[in-house]
């Protein structure tokens, strides 16, 4: 099924997404790969969600934080590829916790981006990942997500 079907079906708005705020690319498509910069989760009107899990968010908030993070990736790579129909499958997820230094469920948090992923894009939503904690994050987000996608090989007629 097309993933932008299924975004449709399942009724989810992808956020809009600001211009970068420093010396980076948004992505970049290479060698079949769509690499996407960290993605913070965002809202609908496109504001940051903010806190340090184990302080100020429980498990279940981070884990809603983090499947924003999932759409604001959506979000960017539907922006450089024109359509989420583009992606193959999710090759690598990096999932990066604001947490309190004795937080431990990092995982738990991060299987909000990856259900998302799974449930728009099916199959080639499962990924590998990496689920990792860190004292603070860019202006204070949750989480942020890092993915690397593969891109459908088009074929032009001879």
């Amino acid at each position: 099924m097309s993933a932008e079907r299924r975004l449709a079906e399942l009724g989810l708005v992808l956020p809009p997404l600001p211009e970068p705020s420093g010396t980076y690319l948004p992505g970049r498509i290479h060698g079949g790969l769509l690499w996407l910069a960290g993605q913070g989760p965002r809202d609908q009107q496109g504001h940051l969600a903010k806190g340090k899990v184990g302080a100020d968010l429980s498990v279940t908030e981070a884990n809603a934080h983090a499947r924003l993070a999932g759409l604001t990736v959506l979000a960017a790579a539907r922006k450089l590829l024109g359509s989420l129909d583009a992606v193959e499958a999710v090759v690598n997820l990096q999932g990066i916790v604001n947490a309190t230094p004795d937080f431990t469920d990092h995982t738990k948090v991060m299987n909000g981006c990856s259900d998302l992923l799974v449930e728009v894009l099916g199959h080639a939503g499962h990924h590998p990942r990496a689920s990792i904690g860190v004292g603070s994050l860019a202006q204070g987000i949750s989480v942020e997500v890092v993915a690397v996608f593969a891109l459908r090989q088009t074929r032009h007629s001879p």
